[in-house]
């Protein structure tokens, strides 16, 4: 019978002081809490929350071995179909997926699922060294996958069970992917859960070479006629920013929020001991956006001592954030500008950001995408001063790899083409993640590279076993 108790409150930083460093928001569960907030599970004998992730964890079960205080068999349970429980538990949007389809939500607050996977993660991560790394079985059959972000890093796990020699190639000098390059220290701990989650990987197997690029240092063509692979798996993700193609975005001051983390996570400018990346935020950040990307950059700009401002053209009602980035951006001191659009940057005579000019809009009518669409008000125009304009309008993928690999269709936005299960146009290659669905969410892209280790599995067996 389940606990009829209130959801177990998490412990977090206070706002005032959180907001003028990096060190992570939330502190998570301990082992009292996690398994006092176990028992509010129902256990349901058709489990919603199986269902509603992307990767199908056994939830209710890894939950019950938690209210029997066996952390290592609900370990076990997750390991099963995830490799990254630590950075699910921390970055993943329970609140729309297994959360949000819990029973308890109905009524009430759904279980904390996700804090009990991050629980669980981290007590993992911590007896690591009691677990010896599992035998595994070769089968002589060869992989390679391209990205060690979420996606590539879900697909390699899963092929490395399956007894296949995966090797992962990295364009970047760290592993992780948008892990690394995107998600804020103050989100997501590098070296304490990343770097150590990506070291589990490692276990199974899975070699990593970073500094390559393929496309450049080798292609699609190299791997499969040259390098001996059966088989080549694309989760290079959508690291090409978008603008907005108005007046004044070639001003000094003006980036896009893709490089704007990707200097502070994966360079170090967040940490004083690495002043030789530079990174300018003047006095007051506008960021022009209302996905989790933008909340990533508004909360990083204001941690290193800029006012931070966010513009969106919709209401608060409609910001594809999650709500918790939100609530704790709205508690750091962020400024929100709803309903507001920009129309032109404004510039100094040496070519720097003065100043941001905006309308204010008003909502109309659905889009295709359900949400009502913004519609400007005339003669609304005013300006918010400032001296740097952060672009988050999303990303899509580099188109290096399509442009240099033969066959390898794609679409209007330039994403690979592929099956639900990732095959692609060109045979022997398959995809996902964000390379094929453009920006999207760290366990979405785990989900289509899992669904493309499946695929892989199954295309070799037919072709040569």
């Amino acid at each position: 019978m389940a606990n009829k108790i209130p959801r177990v409150a998490v412990r977090e930083q206070d706002p005032k002081v959180r907001a003028t460093n990096f060190e992570e928001v939330c502190y998570g569960y301990n082992q009292e809490e996690a398994l006092l907030e176990a028992t509010r599970c129902l256990n349901c004998k058709n489990p919603r929350c199986v269902a509603a992730c992307p990767v199908n964890i056994n939830i209710p079960t890894f939950i019950h071995h938690l209210t029997e205080g066996d952390i290592r068999a609900a370990a076990d349970v997750i390991h099963v179909d995830s490799s990254l429980p630590s950075i699910c538990g921390r970055v993943c949007p329970q609140e729309s997926q297994c959360e949000g389809s819990c029973v308890l939500g109905i009524k009430g607050e759904p279980v904390a699922i996700g804090k009990l996977e991050r629980f669980v993660g981290d007590w993992s991560l911590e007896h690591s060294d009691e677990v010896e790394a599992p035998k595994i079985e070769l089968n002589g059959k060869r992989v390679a996958v391209v990205g060690s972000g979420p996606a590539g890093l879900a697909c390699a796990s899963d092929l490395a069970k399956m007894g296949y020699k995966v090797d992962v190639f990295e364009a970047l000098h760290r592993l992780g992917g948008v892990l690394s390059y995107g998600i804020p220290e103050f989100r997501l701990p590098k070296d304490r859960v990343v770097a150590r989650e990506i070291n589990e990987v490692k276990k199974l197997g899975v070699k990593f070479e970073t500094d390559v690029i393929i496309g450049r240092t080798m292609t699609i063509d190299s791997l499969l006629d040259n390098e001996g692979y059966d088989a080549v798996f694309v989760g290079s993700g959508a690291g090409l920013p978008r603008f907005m193609g108005i007046e004044g975005e070639n001003l000094n001051g003006v980036l896009s929020a893709n490089e704007f983390l990707t200097r502070v996570n994966l360079m170090g400018a967040w940490d004083p001991k690495h002043n030789d990346t530079p990174v300018y935020v003047g006095r007051k950040v506008v960021v022009v956006g209302g996905g989790n990307v933008a909340m990533d950059a508004v909360r990083t700009a204001k941690r290193l001592g800029a006012e931070a401002v966010i513009v969106y053209r919709r209401g608060e009602a409609e910001l594809p954030a999650r709500k918790e980035e939100v609530h704790h951006a709205k508690e750091e001191g962020i400024e929100f500008r709803m309903l507001t659009n920009p129309t032109h940057i404004l510039g100094t005579e040496d070519g720097w950001v003065k100043g941001i000019n905006c309308v204010e809009m008003e909502l109309g009518e659905p889009d295709a995408s359900g949400r009502r669409s913004p519609v400007e008000k005339a003669g609304s125009d005013f300006v918010i001063d400032c001296d740097v304009v952060i672009m988050a309008l999303g990303t899509s993928p580099n188109p290096l790899i399509a442009s240099t690999t033969g066959g390898l269709n794609i679409n209007r936005r330039g994403c690979i083409e592929a099956s639900e299960m990732g095959a692609t146009s060109r045979e022997g290659v398959f995809a996902g993640g964000d390379a094929v669905t453009g920006a999207a969410t760290v366990i979405l892209a785990m989900g289509a590279g899992r669904k493309a280790a499946k695929a892989i599995d199954e295309y070799i067996k037919s072709k040569y076993m």
